[in-house]
């Protein structure tokens, strides 16, 4: 609705993870130096963890983005499957032909493919978003893929993202030999207070917004504390805000659009919370 008023191009603040959005906070940037530093050096198995709604699916939708054409990927956003079906969601985001169903011939065909991609000089990723929820058989399952490897490199990057739960269950005794080969572990963290404004200016700037429509400084601190940095939580009051100030037709949101927005979307921040 206040898309026209304000003449954005699109709307800012969606809790959709679309990379064209991506912000490059501190702790995003260290994220992705960390990612783009274990797949190069092929260090075999990366974890990243974070709370719900830090912005884990956008980094890896921007990964992805940013890969070249000699990085051949595969990203798996929803785990839930048996051992079985994980590899063979993996092989078809891969592009990988088979015939045979058994978990063998699956194993032998990415086995194959692998082989062939790093005769190219290519290298092979998979993405795992929401891996808190794999079982303890996915997981062994995953370390078996990763110990396909040469004398000197592995063949396939491993990267599993997911809640702080995800870091819990690797503590568990039956997944120390996966932890044992997990070479990166970073933890994201929400943004810092000086970022949040940033953040805010860059989806307006993204979304095609003029110097008119501005968050006062009493705004974006108010949004701040109501969030503790968490970028969706962010969104949620912010497209609250741009809603009421739509209905105020005012291209300013104060202090007190962000308290009467924080408070109709208090319902829905709880049940993303529980959604995610």
């Amino acid at each position: 609705m206040y898309k026209e008023f304000y003449k954005l191009k699109e709307l800012p603040f969606n809790t959709t993870s679309d990379p064209d959005f991506f912000f490059p906070s501190s702790r995003h940037e260290e994220a992705f130096s960390h990612l783009i530093y274990g797949i190069k050096s092929r260090r075999g198995i990366v974890v990243i963890t974070g709370e719900i709604g830090t912005g884990k699916t956008t980094l890896c939708r921007t990964l992805l983005n940013r890969l070249d054409k000699s990085v051949k990927t595969a990203l798996i956003l929803n785990p839930n499957f048996s051992d079985l079906q994980l590899l063979q969601m993996i092989i078809n985001d891969l592009g990988i032909s088979y015939v045979k169903k058994t978990k063998l011939d699956l194993v032998g065909a990415i086995s194959l493919f692998l082989v062939e991609e790093s005769a190219q000089g290519n290298n092979v990723v998979v993405i795992i978003d929401e891996s808190q929820s794999l079982n303890v058989r996915q997981l062994e399952q995953i370390r078996l893929l990763s110990n396909l490897e040469t004398e000197k490199e592995k063949l396939l990057q491993i990267i599993l993202v997911g809640q702080p739960e995800l870091g819990d269950k690797l503590k568990n005794p039956a997944l120390r030999q996966l932890t044992q080969r997990v070479s990166v572990h970073y933890h994201m963290l929400p943004l810092e207070k000086l970022e949040v404004a940033q953040y805010i200016h860059h989806r307006l700037k993204v979304a095609g917004a003029t110097q008119q429509l501005h968050f006062t400084p009493e705004a974006t601190d108010l949004v701040y504390e109501i969030s503790k940095g968490t970028p969706r939580v962010i969104n949620i009051i912010c497209d609250r805000a741009l809603l009421a100030g739509f209905a105020r037709e005012t291209m300013t949101i104060d202090h007190t659009i962000i308290t009467e927005s924080a408070k109709e979307a208090q319902y829905n921040h709880e049940y993303h919370s529980r959604r995610a």
